[in-house]
């Protein structure tokens, strides 16, 4: 074929150019819209008092629980991942437990008063929060987010994964039309229901978007920490368990189960590696077995690690996230017996060489045989520090002094004990931490807390401070800070004669 003239070649360039510009454009203007939009809301919103925003709470709180059920089944049968009947008790987590921890915080007006230190507290709404949702669990962290961001007074857009838009937008119709009735702004949710991911990168960047809660996958938290507005983000969460010596062996197994196997492993928080010492190995093997788990020979393992974990990407894949035991053996070639609930890999080691001691949401779980409790502890040490650093770990043990060892040496924003760690790091269910869909996992996961976020993170606090005179200053003769001769326990003793 004859090359093209260059004047042709040189008009489609220009064409080409001149469609990307429009295209850009478009995407600011669609930005500009929605942030637009989430602003005149927010500027409606600021003026309600407190009485009429818990009136808008609990509405939506209300009309998310009573969808509770249909919603969960959206989201299954969208995404394809999970249980229905676990995802309705996603739904209550979300919206029940969650008003209940935060319906009586005060969010609108003056929230504290010090009258000995002078300080008054006002709460103030951060402003337009853009809500990231993943794909693991849609319906409830958008009724998560939205009740949190509307409790603090702010409007929210809802920015939903592409696997799971239509559940989404039903979800946030939902809570909207129940916020409307109940007094709130318009605008003051909206959702989209398409996306792009220059649309996302628009609105992550936009100068009048207040704050990200960003919940999803290590790019797309990382992209928003990137945009340039404040983020209140979540890290990947390899979860070593550790089960003790000291521990009820019977008891611990029923509730890694009861976590690991909840939605098909689709929580961060849900255990990826059990560790024991050698003592108990045998006796912990055979409870998981009767207990329904299948135990991995070192050839099956491989056939695993060949359909769970992308070698390229250093990632699992995504088609057996959320998948049940039996599919996921069936799908690597493997004779699991039937009625199988766990797949459990025996690992000699953690890293690169060994895929399955990385992170994989799905019934599938390391297993690692330590001789020492300080094996053990390293051992887990590994593992949290495996991608996972910061987020969460799980301890079975009845021994106070090893809690507490085993505690001091983690880096971990949730340590739970004799706990589900799906649901106990979730909050609300088996302790009191605050229930959230966003997992802080601290400077070590790259965030600003180690907290369950909830609305208390999404206020600004004003404080106005009356005057109240340092009593030490006024008494002391301040020139003696220029003596260079009197060190600080000379300063001190001249501060005490002054008393």
């Amino acid at each position: 074929m004859a090359p093209l003239p260059m004047a042709t070649r040189l008009w489609d360039t220009e064409n080409q150019v001149r469609k990307r510009y429009t295209m850009e454009n478009q995407i600011l203007q669609f930005a500009d819209e929605i942030v637009g939009r989430a602003a005149q809301a927010g500027a409606v919103y600021a003026q309600l008092g407190q009485a009429e925003t818990d009136r808008i709470v609990d509405a939506i709180h209300k009309a998310a629980f009573n969808n509770r059920v249909r919603l969960a089944r959206m989201a299954n049968e969208e995404t394809g991942m999970g249980r229905w009947e676990d995802k309705v008790i996603k739904n209550v987590v979300a919206s029940q437990l969650v008003y209940e921890d935060i319906k009586d915080l005060k969010t609108a007006g003056i929230v504290s008063e010090d009258f000995g230190s002078g300080i008054l507290e006002i709460a103030q709404p951060v402003g337009p929060i853009l809500a990231i949702i993943p794909v693991t669990n849609p319906t409830s962290t958008v009724i998560f987010k939205i009740l949190i961001a509307l409790k603090a007074r702010n409007p929210i857009i809802v920015c939903p994964s592409g696997k799971a838009k239509r559940c989404c937008a039903e979800t946030a119709r939902i809570c909207y039309e129940a916020a409307l009735a109940a007094g709130a702004p318009e605008e003051c949710i909206q959702w989209l229901n398409e996306t792009s991911r220059e649309q996302t990168q628009a609105l992550m960047s936009h100068k009048g978007l207040a704050l990200i809660l960003a919940t999803g996958g290590t790019g797309l938290v990382k992209s928003a920490y990137s945009s340039g507005t404040p983020t209140l983000g979540v890290g990947a969460g390899n979860v070593p368990v550790f089960i003790d010596s000291s521990a009820d062996i019977p008891f611990a197994v029923s509730q890694i189960l009861l976590s690991k196997l909840f939605d098909n492993g689709t929580i961060c928080a849900s255990e990826q590696a059990v560790v024991v010492e050698t003592a108990i190995a045998d006796a912990t093997r055979a409870e998981f077995e009767r207990q329904g788990a299948y135990f991995l020979s070192r050839e099956e393992t491989h056939k695993l690690e060949a359909v769970a974990f992308d070698r390229a990407k250093g990632a699992m894949k995504p088609d057996i996230v959320g998948q049940s035991a039996a599919l996921i053996a069936q799908k690597a070639g493997i004779a699991a017996p039937a009625g199988v609930r766990l797949l459990v890999a025996p690992l000699a080691g953690v890293g690169e060489k060994y895929p399955l001691s990385a992170e994989i949401l799905a019934p599938i779980l390391g297993f690692y045989v330590e001789p020492s409790f300080t094996g053990a502890v390293n051992r887990c040490l590994d593992l949290n520090f495996y991608g996972g650093i910061g987020h969460t770990v799980s301890l079975y043990a009845n021994n106070e002094v090893r809690i507490r060892e085993f505690a001091l040496l983690m880096n971990a924003g949730r340590i739970v004990v004799n706990t589900p760690s799906s649901q106990g790091a979730v909050g609300g269910i088996f302790n009191r931490l605050s229930p959230s869909f966003t997992l802080g996992c601290g400077t070590g996961g790259k965030n600003i807390t180690t907290d369950n976020v909830t609305a208390r993170h999404l206020v600004n606090i004003q404080r106005v401070a009356r005057r109240r005179d340092n009593q030490r200053l006024a008494r002391f003769n301040t020139a003696l800070y220029l003596d260079e001769s009197l060190d600080v326990d000379a300063i001190e003793a001249q501060y005490n004669r002054n008393y």
